[in-house]
């Protein structure tokens, strides 16, 4: 543990109203996987929902972005960057043969306010064949004057990335540990890369939860940590004000507030740093909080649950101490857990599957065949796909950890639940614990076929995965 911790009374909290707070979090949202509260720099309340661990990191998606703004900031302070750089200078090789107007007047001010001159996101270059992103990034058409309009922009980042990594020499991830994650003692932190050996920037950044509530607690504290300067004050200040105007982009309330240095503004004069699906910190200067939360939520308006519950009860400074209320409080935060299928252990169905192989015809995620083999209320579903073959324990008692290569590039941490919703639907929930993701699973089973289905919680596209009809061979 690296930050205090205190009882919510005793910094002026009532541990009833967090209780509140957190039954509200999972009446209206779905698949919360942690929470910190942190008032006058003490965790007052955390919570992990199984099998989300507090030592398990999290994909944070675009706080990766608030990461990149603060090496940003350590360049301008070091004298390696400044906010008018242009783009075209800090990446000469990466250029176009015809370099237009507009780029040539893109500074790096403008990719850190999402106003490169873009008229859409720029990511979806990276996906294409030229592994050299940068140049794949830079070859777009920059539509509008920079610094004109508000597009949210990953690819923005994902430049701002590759220009430190160019100043610096090295990646991002190691130009911060010496800087911030080693004053923070931020340890096990990891970036997903680009085919160079580039930190991706806008997303990819994993660390845990209270790894984010230190990095949150820091920028609160106008970059302070244990009463050392860690991060620059006068940069603290700039990222989290909002820098540009963003209203007219704006879908949902939260977005309208205005934009930082990857910082977004929020209603209450809160500010954040917002990952998709669900990872947040957020600070609340008047009312000396921080609240993180990770998760797998599809809810545009999520954050009126932290509006309409929480930052009500965070106004006073002295309440009488709650002993009982608080270990109340603590009990309910240490048992939390997401839903386990719905469903009964056995099934008279299970004696005439149990073991067998069913082949699946040719289908987009590649998988051949899967066989499940039940023993009371415990099973063990086996995948086969091109890479190999995957074997998932589960049980409808709860969640068993393992490891799995489903759906990802090789074996990662998951944890899996099991359980009959009928006679002949056996269903499997997995949790990719290090990431927003989870997976259900749905065989039904008819003569010698099964039906498998397959849904993601939350993605960028379709949540149906897979829907097809496997022999028995």
């Amino acid at each position: 543990m690296t930050l205090p911790r205190s009882t919510p009374e005793a910094q002026g909290v009532s541990s009833a109203a967090i209780g509140r707070f957190v039954d509200a979090l999972e009446r209206n949202l779905h698949d919360v996987h942690s929470m910190m509260l942190v008032r006058h720099g003490h965790v007052i309340a955390e919570g992990w929902w199984a099998p989300y661990r507090a030592d398990l990191p999290h994909s944070l998606f675009s706080i990766s972005k608030s990461f990149v703004s603060t090496a940003v900031g350590f360049a301008v302070d070091e004298g390696l960057l400044s906010l008018d750089d242009r783009v075209v200078a800090l990446l000469p090789d990466d250029l176009p043969e015809a370099v237009g107007d507009n780029l040539a007047a893109m500074r790096v001010r403008h990719l850190l306010t999402m106003k490169s001159g873009h008229s859409v996101d720029t990511v979806d270059a990276t996906s294409g064949p030229d592994q050299n992103w940068s140049r794949a990034i830079l070859a777009l058409p920059v539509e509008h004057t920079p610094g004109a309009t508000f597009v949210y922009n990953s690819g923005a980042t994902y430049l701002l990335s590759a220009i430190l990594q160019r100043v610096t020499g090295g990646r991002v991830l190691d130009y911060l540990t010496p800087r911030l994650f080693g004053p923070l003692a931020i340890v096990g932190a990891t970036w997903e890369q680009c085919p160079r050996g580039i930190d991706v920037g806008g997303w990819g950044l994993s660390i845990t939860t209270e790894d984010i509530a230190v990095f949150g607690e820091t920028y609160l504290r106008d970059g302070t940590f244990e009463g050392r300067q860690v991060v620059p004050a006068e940069w603290v200040r700039a990222a989290t004000t909002a820098q540009v105007e963003n209203a007219e982009s704006a879908t949902v309330e939260d977005n309208a507030q205005g934009y930082g240095f990857q910082f977004w503004r929020s209603r209450h004069n809160t500010y954040r740093a917002d990952g998709a699906f669900g990872q947040w910190s957020i600070a609340m200067p008047e009312q000396d909080a921080l609240l993180v939360i990770t998760g797998g939520l599809d809810d545009p308006h999520a954050l009126n649950t932290v509006w309409d519950h929480l930052l009500p009860v965070l106004g006073g400074d002295e309440r009488a101490p709650d002993a009982t209320g608080a270990a109340a409080l603590a009990d309910r935060l240490g048992t939390l857990s997401l839903a386990l299928p719905d469903g009964e252990p056995h099934s008279p169905t299970a004696a005439r599957v149990s073991g067998a192989r069913f082949t699946l015809p040719r289908n987009s995620l590649g998988l051949r065949s899967v066989s499940l083999d039940l023993d009371g209320g415990d099973a063990r579903l086996t995948v086969v796909d091109g890479r190999g073959t995957d074997v998932i324990a589960c049980t409808a008692g709860g969640w068993t950890p393992g490891e799995s290569a489903l759906l990802a590039d090789g074996p990662a941490p998951v944890a899996a639940a099991g359980a009959w919703a009928d006679d002949d639907s056996y269903v499997v929930t997995l949790f990719l614990t290090t990431t927003p993701f989870s997976l259900t699973l749905v065989f039904d089973f008819r003569d010698d076929e099964v039906t498998l289905t397959i849904e993601q919680n939350v993605s960028f596209g379709p949540t149906r995965l897979l829907h097809t009809v496997g022999r028995r061979c």
